[in-house]
Order: structure tokens, then C-alpha cells, then sequence
């Protein structure tokens, strides 16, 4: 496949460009920080930390009453909480004497803290009710809350029904598809290759300005290379609404495919993602050997619109939100541009019995 221009991956769980953004809530700021697993220093008050630095409960080389005391409080309220940057942040400033007076009243400064904390309790006790306790954000929001601030917790409850619905979506993004919408990803005429009887599917979404969509693109070319007879791939139009291009690019890829040239003319576009114009499109299907009057008629007349529709609709369908997004069968691939990572799986798959 076309080879692309490197740019640093987003911190994400995998590189992919979204949708464009809306202006957010600062409640909004906290789901997208739960979800980086970065407390965007909220947990790092009175402790001088860097946001993201767990605080930990090791004693430090010049123990003594206060570092007790910070301890103590750490081992009780959890080390990475919020409570436990705010003891080690006060046992730098508190005089020994008042640490070991502090040490014999820790009862009660555990429980006002849990009581200060309330609001976070309650925060996640809502928010696994409503998406299940089993549920991968139950899990994260269980691990990542504990370093917030009350006042965050406080905030995100304020702004729940907006919260909730970012983190069902976020849920949904992650979850598998089902067995039906899998096969109608698979199914039709359009730009792929491997065997249509292959034991895996392999389905891509794409657009052709998405500079991660390039990476993606070698990606695929190395599973065409290590897997074209055994694995089927699909290549779907997603084209973003805040590239100018893309709609175009993408109708323009169909009208290739409609010359059985979309595979050249795909590796074209992507070797020059930044120029995506019409003129440039003609002069990418004039190298890739198409009928330039029967391509530039394809374009004229919209062809090929409806079925960019189509793959969108059925995108759409499967949560995709970004792209490159990418489907093994009913399992999202967490990167689609870490080929290890999907050849790995794609072996234990084709290995099972």
C-alpha cells in the first residue's frame, strides 16, 4: 500500500481522527480525561506532581511523624486517591510535633474525608448502575475517580445526563457489533480482496485525507501480503466532515473500482493526501491508467454519492465515530495501525479450532 506521512499518534488507545469536536463542558473535560486514564492533574494538588504521577504510600528516606502520619492516612483512603496527595502534600509543611498529634485523631480524618468524598461515591455508584457493573467504563471509572477532587465529582454530577450519554458511547464504541451487521459489512461488490469464503473478515473504514488512515493503509498492505488467501478484506468509505476533500476522494475511489483500478488509484490518493482536489484526482486516475472521460462523467453525475452514503449508514450502524476504524469479524481492532498487534490476532484466530 501507499506509503505515508508520519505524524505523532493522539492519546488514544489507538490513532484515529474523530469527527470534528463540539465546545465541551468542563464535565466533558473529566469524561475525555477518565477515558486518556489521565486525572489531568486534579489528583496531584499539595502533592507536586505531574498530572497522570500516581501517588504512592513508600516511605521516604528521612521517615519520621509526619511521613507516619501520610502513611497511615494513604494505606486507609487508598494510595492514588486524591486523600493521600493531600496528606503527603501537608506532611511537607506540618511540623512533626503536630503530625504525631495528627496520627492520634486519624480516625476521624478518615472519615471526613470519605465524607468530603460522597459526592464520588455516589458519581460512581450512578454511573455502574446505569451502564453495568461488568462494563469496561465500570471498571475504569471505578480505578480513575478516586484520584478526583470532589468538586470534580460535585461538577459531573451536575451535568450527569450529558456525562452518562458520552460514556454509553463511548461504551458502545468499544463493544462488539452483532453477527448480522457483521456480514452486511462484509457483504456487496465493493473494493477488497481475498477469498469471499474466507474463515476471517477483515472490515475498514477509511478516509482518504485522514493522515492516520494512511498508516492504516501500510497496515493493509502488509495483511494483503501475509494473508490475501486466507483473510477477506473490505475497504468502506468514511470520509470525515471536516476534511474538504474527502467526499470527493471517496466517490472518485469508487469510480476506480468501477474500472477494477481502485487499488492503484487508492495508493495514489494516499501518497498525496494533502492534495485531493479535482484537478489532482484527474491527473491520479490519468497515472493509474483510467478512462479519464468515463471517470470525469462518474464525478460529474455524482455516481458513485449514494453508495459513500451507504458505507457511512452502515458505519454509522457500528458506532464508528472516527477513523481509521477497523472490524475482525464482530471485534473492533483497539489500533489499526499496529500491525503486530492485528497480525497477533489474526493468528490466534486462524489457529483456533
Amino acid at each position: 500500500m501507499a506509503e505515508s506521512k508520519k505524524r505523532e499518534a493522539p492519546l488514544k488507545s489507538e490513532a484515529q481522527e474523530p469527527p470534528t469536536p463540539g465546545k465541551g463542558s468542563g464535565a466533558m473535560l473529566a469524561v475525555v480525561a477518565m477515558f486518556l486514564g489521565v486525572a489531568v492533574g486534579w489528583g496531584a494538588r499539595g502533592a507536586n506532581l505531574k498530572p497522570g504521577v500516581e501517588v504512592t504510600a513508600a516511605p521516604s528516606t528521612s521517615a519520621g511523624a509526619c511521613e507516619a502520619w501520610a502513611s497511615e492516612v494513604c494505606k486507609r483512603v487508598g494510595a492514588s486517591s486524591e486523600g493521600c496527595a493531600q496528606a503527603r502534600g501537608a506532611s511537607e509543611l506540618l511540623p512533626e510535633a503536630a503530625c504525631g498529634a495528627a496520627k492520634g485523631e486519624i480516625e476521624g480524618t478518615v472519615a471526613r474525608m470519605k465524607k468530603a468524598r460522597a459526592s464520588c461515591d455516589t458519581l460512581v455508584e450512578r454511573i455502574c448502575k446505569d451502564l453495568g457493573d461488568k462494563t469496561e467504563t465500570c471498571k475504569m471509572v471505578r480505578e480513575k475517580t478516586p484520584s478526583f477532587p470532589p468538586e470534580r465529582c460535585k461538577e459531573m454530577l451536575e451535568h450527569y445526563d450529558e456525562v452518562i450519554g458520552e460514556l454509553r458511547s463511548a461504551e458502545q464504541e468499544r463493544a462488539p457489533i452483532p453477527a448480522e451487521l457483521a456480514q452486511r459489512q462484509a457483504a456487496g461488490d465493493g473494493p477488497g480482496f481475498g477469498p469471499k469464503d474466507a474463515a476471517l473478515t477483515l472490515v475498514e473504514y477509511s478516509d482518504f485525507e485522514c493522515p492516520f488512515c494512511g498508516q492504516a493503509a501500510e497496515v493493509v498492505g502488509k495483511v494483503k501480503e501475509k494473508y490475501g488467501t486466507k483473510v477477506r478484506f473490505v475497504f468502506r468509505q468514511f470520509p470525515l466532515p471536516m476534511h474538504e476533500n474527502a467526499d470527493l476522494a471517496a466517490q472518485a475511489s469508487l469510480a476506480a473500482h468501477a474500472q477494477g483500478k481502485f487499488w492503484a488509484f487508492h495508493d495514489l490518493m494516499f501518497e498525496n493526501q494533502r492534495d485531493l482536489g479535482r484537478p489532482s484526482l484527474e491527473k491520479m486516475a490519468q497515472k493509474a491508467g483510467l478512462d479519464l472521460a468515463r471517470f470525469k462523467k462518474a464525478l460529474d453525475d455524482r455516481t458513485h454519492a449514494e453508495a459513500v452514503k451507504a458505507d457511512m449508514k452502515l458505519g454509522s450502524e457500528a458506532h464508528v465515530s472516527g477513523t481509521p476504524s477497523m472490524f475482525l469479524g464482530t471485534e473492533r481492532i483497539e489500533n489499526p495501525t499496529d500491525f503486530e498487534a492485528l497480525a497477533r490476532e489474526i493468528d490466534r484466530r486462524l489457529a483456533a479450532p
